[in-house]
């Protein structure tokens, strides 16, 4: 390790860099202008450009050459270069909602639909339904782009592009107008706004990334194309990774069309592009769009948020917004809290992928691997504590850090390396440390013990903690400790199954506790699905992350549109949640992993989606635009920026609660004596049909139900209920239940989400 004297000049360099530009450099900033008010972009242009002039000396010229994107088609607004002191001057202006810098943002990273029940052929039909309108249904992605050659985004055999499509095929580097086929029949790439950041000029603390390859739609990272055909990818037969997962995949809506809007590059997705990709979407008329990427929890407000004003006026449009909950795994990490988006969690299937270890008492140890190569023999085994190089200590060391490692205690060793860190790249990054060492394997201690598999680059598992104490056990009492590991294999039916994924974030919600987030959870533990070529050479991959359940949803979500398609996105949501099962395939209550404990909505929201219920829900809380419209007003906006932001005459009621909005679930952070939430469902049922409440009260809180029963007379009918609060016993911290309201075999759920605050008066919404 270097003298500690070695980087401080670097950092006193960059914290005074830092202090000069914060009022004298340039960077990008976003100004939202919120809701479309004219069809005239060139008259937006002009009326941008003036509001810029304003802070650069009255020069148009200036102003002109600091746009970064101009927004017209969704929402108005722009991006440009700023300075700090120009951005808090426009942030003052009359008809600006917000101001805010153009931040990165994290991209969150088969036999899923098997697992979901879903039929196994090119259809996917659900039992009782066709779904062949999917064909008239586009998906639109803002991801990592797409590698349209990949069989599972073929086009054989389907019909003409919808007439209603708008959007284009944007030509680049290895991508022309022709690429596009019938499946994807659109794609469109966003570089200004990252060139802006990552070029760094007149900023000394940004260097130019080089990493950036096809200026083009074209995938080169590979999380585009995963995700996609994840939702909508073409049946293909013999899908495998190095051997492992063998056999036929497909998305969820696999004959439904993509749309591809690359905003993200290899090192993220800046806000600026984000938003564009956004405005584009909704002018091209998309069904769906499909958002495998958020911030960083936690979250800040939803209009200084580029995903939650994009995905605002998307939905505006009738356009569903599926996204990602987040990979920060701890309570109250959940990111895309909005409540008009589909915020989805992370679970497991019953398929994993593993590695035995095995010492030399013969004692097997099963880990998680995607590495196919085989030891030829046990070799001596020891901890990576013991082999510390130079300046690093045997704690360091025993992390596997690059140049930590004496090669002369490696060579044609097996290291036990700890990890602690939360990327799946620094686990194998630890591999790459060992092999250049001269080891011959590696058994990976995951103190987290997330599950999920890597592709090392030599032999090696992950272990639990648990698991990891044992082995070192072995070490340390054994006079020459010996191990062999094997090579992965796929393993079906082992454990319980769904589970929430470790590293799936949790609720509660930290903008608007009212509002339970995540709202679902899918498959997104170890995911097979297709690659770019261009990054690893690979044609399919598998990947863990929210990222990976985001288009498990979204593929279901298109099947809904196409046997519903007036429904609206929060008609659509609330068919998925209240549909959701809390249970695994055992029977049993869903656990997390890896402490195993009880699952509640904070992890997994309503659930786990079951495909084959979602297209006959029976009732459906619907939310209207009105509706967010008076949720804005509840958390604090008044009736100008509420204007700003719709783009119409909207005014604020004074009787608007973030409780009145009429979500699928029902959440109370601070329950004082008693309190009355009212819901509206929909019959889309059975025309003439009456439902029973059943209920399960949450611990200490007393729960009752006005009326008990819903007799609906006709298709569309709409009926209010009340639900009841009453503290009846002290609890500490949230206690959960539900409300079912059933019908024959359906049964319509809604998660019940309660804290008890500190005793107080009545309180009615």
């Amino acid at each position: 390790m270097p003298p500690l004297n070695f980087r401080i000049p670097a950092l006193v360099l960059c914290v005074f860099f830092s202090q000069i530009c914060s009022g004298f450099c340039s960077q990008v900033y976003i100004v939202y202008l919120g809701g479309k008010t004219s069809d005239d972009p060139d008259g937006i242009l002009e009326q941008n450009h003036q509001m810029l002039a304003s802070v650069h000396e009255g020069s148009l010229e200036k102003a002109k050459a600091s746009v970064v994107y101009s927004y017209h088609h969704g929402f108005r607004g722009f991006s440009a270069k700023l300075t700090e002191a120009q951005a808090s001057i426009l942030a003052k202006m009359d008809g600006v909602v917000s101001v805010f810098p153009n931040v990165k943002r994290r991209l969150h990273t088969t036999h899923s639909w098997d697992f979901m029940g879903l039929i196994n052929d090119e259809s996917m039909e659900i039992p009782g339904f066709s779904t062949k309108n999917q064909e008239n249904i586009i998906v639109g992605f803002i991801d990592t782009g797409i590698w349209p050659e990949a069989p599972s985004f073929s086009d054989q055999m389907m019909p003409p592009v919808p007439s209603r499509w708008k959007g284009r095929c944007q030509t680049g580097e290895a991508f022309n107008s022709s690429t596009c086929n019938r499946k994807v029949i659109g794609a469109r790439y966003y570089l200004s706004g990252y060139e802006a950041e990552q070029g760094g000029d007149n900023n000394p603390t940004l260097s130019l990334d080089k990493t950036v390859k096809f200026k083009s739609p074209r995938d080169s990272n590979g999380h585009g194309s995963h995700t996609a055909s994840i939702a909508t990818g073409r049946y293909v037969e013999n899908m495998n990774f190095n051997g492992l997962a063998s056999g036929g995949a497909r998305g969820g809506a696999p004959m439904s069309r993509i749309a591809a809007y690359k905003a993200c590059w290899d090192s993220g997705c800046f806000d600026s592009d984000i938003m564009a990709a956004f405005d584009d979407a909704i002018k091209d008329r998309v069904d769906i769009l499909s958002v495998s990427l958020g911030p960083d929890s936690p979250q800040g407000d939803y209009f200084n948020d580029a995903i939650s004003i994009g995905s605002f006026h998307a939905v505006s449009h009738g356009i569903t917004v599926v996204s990602s909950a987040g990979n920060e795994g701890n309570r109250g990490t959940a990111t895309n809290l909005a409540p008009w988006m589909i915020t989805v969690a992370a679970g497991s299937t019953d398929r994993e992928f593993t590695s035995d270890i095995i010492l030399g008492n013969n004692q097997t140890f099963t880990g998680d691997s995607l590495t196919i190569t085989k030891m030829k023999k046990s070799t001596t085994v020891i901890s990576a504590s013991d082999t510390n190089a130079g300046y690093f200590t045997p704690y360091q060391s025993s992390f596997c850090l690059e140049s930590s490692l004496n090669s002369t205690k490696v060579r044609g060793k097996v290291l036990v390396c700890r990890h602690a860190e939360s990327s799946s790249e620094s686990k194998l990054a630890k591999s790459l440390v060992v092999k250049e060492a001269g080891g011959v394997g590696m058994i990976l201690i995951d103190e987290v013990d997330k599950g999920v598999a890597i592709p090392f680059a030599i032999p090696a598992a992950i272990v639990g903690a648990k698991k990891g104490t044992s082995i070192l056990s072995y070490i340390n009492h054994t006079r020459n400790p010996t191990s062999r590991i094997e090579p992965a294999k796929t393993i079906m039916g082992s454990l319980p199954a769904p589970r929430v994924a470790a590293f799936s974030s949790k609720g509660p919600n930290s903008l608007t506790p009212n509002i339970l987030k995540p709202d679902i959870m899918a498959p997104g533990l170890n995911i097979l699905a297709a690659w770019s070529p261009a990054s690893k050479k690979m044609e399919s991959n598998i990947l863990s992350g929210t990222s990976m359940a985001c288009p498990h949803v979204t593929g279901i979500v298109a099947l809904i549109k196409a046997v519903h398609p007036t429904w609206s996105p929060s008609a659509i949501k609330s068919a998925l949640m209240t549909t959701a099962t809390i249970f695994d395939k055992n029977g049993s209550v869903i656990t997390v992993n890896p402490e195993g404990r009880p699952a509640n909505p904070f992890d997994f929201g309503a659930g786990f989606m079951r495909p084959e219920r979602v297209l006959n829900p029976g009732l459906i809380y619907d939310s209207r635009p009105n509706d967010f419209k008076d949720f804005l007003c509840s958390i604090g906006y008044d009736n100008k920026s509420l204007r700003l932001i719709t783009g119409d005459n909207s005014i604020c009621t004074k009787s608007s609660t973030d409780s009145t909005l009429n979500y699928p679930s029902i959440t109370v952070p601070d329950l004082r004596d008693n309190c009355s939430i009212t819901r509206t469902v929909t019959n889309v049922g059975k025309p003439k049909s009456i439902y029973r409440a059943m209920v399960s009260k949450p611990a200490g809180v007393e729960v009752t139900v006005v009326p008990k029963l819903l007799t609906f007379k006709s298709f569309g009918e709409e009926i209010n209920f009340t639900v009841n609060f009453r503290v009846v016993a002290p609890y500490k911290g949230y206690s959960f239940g539900s409300l079912a309201w059933k019908r024959g075999k359906v049964r319509v759920t809604s998660a019940l989400v309660v804290r008890v605050g500190p005793s107080g008066h009545e309180s009615t919404s």
